[in-house]
């Protein structure tokens, strides 16, 4: 995986981990491997239990929001100068909010915008440092350094007093090791239900129709402010707002 932020690999394969704590073998680069255990309606749950770490953080990963009509917007790969902002402006037009899953040395290079991200009312979400999609096969120090370092220079960058709410393994690839040591950190794992695939950049429609096949109340919508060009994104998540709006959704964060 490229070390250097700008060229960090926006490739999220579907979650790879269950919230039993099983693991699959995870996806070929660019490709995508299955919602083991990770899909609201499967026969694993939305979230729950799991061992605590810091301050009783569950290692367990949230895979969807309780409640009535809400879904919970993330966006990952950032921050990034270009495409963030936009993000920003977007959910500040629908009086929505998200949560942000970056990139530490993003973070570290673009702390205006983490404090932006904080300011306007959204969570931040620690992404590693290097987003290896193969992190689970790595040893355990090189587990930690991606996941305390990350989380070390996110909050730098944010400031005092901001809070970092979970960690999200790139591409989805959490094993036990990586849930546990996250959650002895305070973070908790965090997958998603809803995958855009705007990394691919399919084109808005299909964009939106990735979206659509499963989006339903308390969804965890997976999309991308960094990693590369985000115009569609930025294009679909004008149309998603529009309509979410339109269907009576309000929004809110992943279970803490």
């Amino acid at each position: 995986t490229p070390s250097a932020p700008s060229s960090s690999p926006a490739r999220p394969s579907s979650p790879t981990g269950s919230a039993s704590g099983t693991t699959t073998v995870p996806a070929p680069v660019g490709g995508h491997g299955s919602l083991a255990g990770g899909r609201p309606g499967s026969s694993a749950p939305v979230a729950g239990g799991g061992a605590s770490g810091l301050s009783g953080t569950s290692s367990s990963i949230d895979f969807g929001v309780p409640g009535g009509r809400e879904v919970a917007l993330t966006f990952d790969d950032g921050p990034d100068p270009r495409w963030t902002p936009q993000v920003l402006a977007l959910l500040a037009q629908h009086h929505a909010r998200a949560t942000f899953c970056e990139i530490g040395p993003n973070a570290q290079r673009y702390p205006y915008l983490v404090r932006e991200i904080t300011a306007t009312g959204n969570r931040l979400c620690d992404h590693s440092v290097h987003h290896n999609e193969q992190q689970s096969r790595e040893p355990y120090t090189y587990n930690v350094h991606e996941i305390v370092d990350a989380q070390q220079e996110i909050a730098a960058a944010a400031g005092p007093g901001a809070k970092l709410w979970y960690y999200r393994a790139p591409g989805g690839d959490f094993s036990p090791q990586i849930r546990s040591i996250a959650a002895e950190h305070g973070l908790r794992p965090l997958g998603w239900s809803v995958d855009a695939n705007d990394w691919r950049r399919p084109g808005v429609k299909v964009i939106m129709r990735n979206i659509d096949k499963d989006l339903r109340p308390g969804s965890i919508i997976l999309m991308h402010d960094g990693g590369g060009d985000r115009t569609q994104t930025i294009q679909a998540l004008a149309r998603l707002l529009d309509q979410l709006d339109a269907r009576g959704y309000t929004y809110t964060f992943p279970m803490r």
